[in-house]
């Protein structure tokens, strides 16, 4: 149990949010218990916290006559609700579409952010050894450059570039009104090794627009937040946005498609993965670098390279090796995976585990998690799938892997428990098993690359692990969040109210509670993010991250722990959102008890909107 007792009043202060000097005082013990369910409450007392909204907001509208002041008051009154009784759960199971457990047979899962969870290091590691691989691998010439006559650089069609190396990932002129359009190779200073990780810089779910070197949050309608914009670690003007892109609406053929992946050239990369988050960080601290030194570059070129740097430092084994070495420095929550999958095999549930990760690296991991008869849990474990190709390609067959890890050259069969198989395919996976359709629920953490194909192919129910929603959730349920929605949403309900009244002193009012509701909405953005905000909302819509989990994901949860907590026999019903009204950070948290009856908790926070939340008794 969490005591609560506050002010209200956050970092910065306002003038207009109600503090100790205004009287309101909150006093309540908030259960943070994460064994209990349903949605947590406040059990002691609780006393409006903002009881004297009204007074502040008859101080602000001075200008106003007496009459408009009182209908003022009292629209006040109906407008500020009173602080959530019920608060949601960190381990609640959030549902996009109604299903039910006990229509689920088999369990299927990916490995990395799904069965297994890291910890703070494993970024930090992954940007440092991306960071040195760009600037070690990246020093040598292209292998169409060469030394021509005199020591000059020559390309390989004999032109002199002149006597100076080429800047890092640009193409130059060659002298004398002669241009060259062969790539020269990148030469990425040392100096790049000064900048460190920092896990607080970017969300997941980022655009990145590859030619124009910016790193941006775009809405569920293509619309870019402004803000959010940052070029290298800084924010670029909302001016120069507008100017950049005509406007904040993005068009389609400028974003990714439906897995990702630009239909025009790449124009824009979106960062689904939890392993893009160092990615994200270093390109941004690259650009910086080179801006900060008036480095002229190709922005092309430098995503390029920083892809393929953070690709090598998986393929290469760097990852891995890592991790192996050290286990209990990377691998965390094991008790708790290992837990659920004890659960559903108790209830007699058929498992399979289909990842990209190799397969001695997933071994050591399960046997830290599970222990070393962790195969017979599972009744098909398949590695190295390479996803999502695994779902779409027929082509490839599987590969049987024996004890000592070696590839067999037999044909298969049939997929039998206890044994490993490399890549194979999808259509094969189910000619070999059977399995189809809605029995089976299948949990990842990359919404394209696990489950979009199996939603729009196969007809299989998909579950997505956010971990960054646990987070998110704590954020929401804390005193300082609740206050400023409920002062948030009083601005906007007295915004509307208003906007009918034509006279200077009313128009006059109108633009200080603008500019007001303005400076709360990014006071709301820096609970979450100081950069980006949430992962789940802009200031007025939900995010385009959000929009592609909506669509993909059946259920969503911060990690499979989550289970522990429910009865697979439970049905999960979606409510839907009121018109206009569209929840944070989904639709319909479902914290359902154990024993019997449900509690539905349903349209949470909206944009500027403090939606109260009911529960229904079991």
């Amino acid at each position: 149990m969490v005591a609560v007792d506050g002010f209200g009043a956050v970092p910065g202060d306002p003038e207009w949010l109600p503090s100790r000097d205004r009287g309101v005082h909150v006093v309540g013990l908030v259960d943070f218990n994460q064994g209990s369910l349903g949605p947590l409450s406040f059990t002691g007392t609780l006393v409006e916290a903002f009881g004297d909204v009204v007074g502040v907001v008859r101080g602000r509208c001075g200008r106003l006559g007496q009459f408009q002041r009182v209908q003022l008051g009292v629209l006040t009154q109906e407008l500020v609700p009173s602080l959530m009784s019920n608060l949601l759960n960190p381990d609640a199971i959030f549902s996009n579409n109604e299903m039910s457990l006990s229509d689920i047979e088999i369990y299927g899962f990916d490995y990395d952010y799904t069965l297994v969870f890291y910890s703070k290091h494993l970024h930090t590691l992954i940007f440092n050894a991306a960071r040195d691989l760009l600037i070690n691998e990246h020093r040598i010439p292209n292998a169409e450059m060469a030394v021509g006559k005199n020591g000059l650089f020559s390309c390989r069609r004999g032109r002199d570039t002149g006597a100076s190396p080429w800047p890092p990932c640009c193409r130059h002129a060659l002298g004398h009104g002669i241009f060259c359009d062969v790539d020269v190779a990148s030469e990425y200073p040392a100096e790049i090794r000064k900048y460190e990780y920092d896990p607080s810089f970017a969300i997941r779910g980022l655009h990145y627009d590859v030619h124009r070197a910016v790193l941006m949050k775009i809405d569920a309608f293509h619309y870019i937040q402004l803000g959010t914009v940052y070029r290298g670690l800084s924010v670029v003007p909302d001016e120069e946005v507008i100017e950049m892109y005509e406007g904040s609406h993005v068009p389609l053929e400028q974003m990714s498609d439906f897995y990702g992946k630009s239909s025009h050239g790449n124009t824009m990369k979106q960062f689904m993965d939890i392993f893009s988050l160092p990615e994200m960080t270093l390109l941004s601290c690259v650009n910086e670098h080179f801006l900060r030194n008036n480095i002229d570059y190709e922005p092309v070129h430098l995503y390029k390279d920083v892809k393929d740097s953070i690709r090598d430092v998986h393929t290469k084994g760097i990852m891995y090796r890592a991790i192996e070495a050290d286990i209990e420095k990377y691998i965390c929550y094991a008790e708790q995976t290992r837990a659920v999958l004890a659960k559903l095999a108790d209830h007699g549930k058929k498992m399979f585990l289909v990842t990209n990760s190799p397969s001695s690296f997933v071994d050591k991991g399960m046997r830290y998690i599970v222990g070393k008869d962790w195969r017979d849990l599972f009744d098909v474990v398949i590695v190295q799938a390479e996803k999502p190709n695994f779902f779409n390609d027929k082509r490839r067959p599987f590969r049987k892997v024996n004890e000592k890890g070696v590839l067999l050259w037999d044909r298969i069969h049939k997929l039998q428990k206890g044994q490993i198989y490399k890549q194979g395919n999808l259509y094969e996976f189910l000619k070999l098993t059977g399995w189809r359709g809605s029995k089976v629920l299948y949990f990842g953490d990359h919404i394209y690359s696990d489950l979009a194909d199996l939603t729009l192919k196969h007809g299989w129910r998909t579950g997505a692990i956010i971990p960054e929603l646990r987070s998110e959730l704590k954020i929401m349920n804390t005193e300082q969040y609740v206050q400023t929605m409920a002062w948030l949403q009083t601005l906007t309900g007295l915004l509307e109210q208003m906007q009918v009244h034509r006279d200077p002193e009313s128009q006059l009012v109108l633009q200080e509670w603008k500019k007001e509701r303005k400076e709360v909405r990014e006071m709301t953005k820096n609970f979450f993010n100081a950069q980006f905000g949430s992962l789940f909302r802009t200031d007025q819509n939900p995010t385009y991250f959000l929009r592609r989990l909506s669509r993909f994901a059946d259920v969503y949860m911060a990690s499979l722990s989550c289970l522990l907590h429910y009865d697979v026999r439970i049905p999960f019903l979606h409510v839907a959102s009121s018109l206009g009204d569209p929840s944070h950070p989904c639709d319909s948290a479902l914290c359902f008890p154990t024993s019997v009856g449900f509690n539905s908790v349903s349209n949470h926070f909206a944009n500027d909107t403090l939606v109260r939340v009911w529960s229904q008794a079991p």
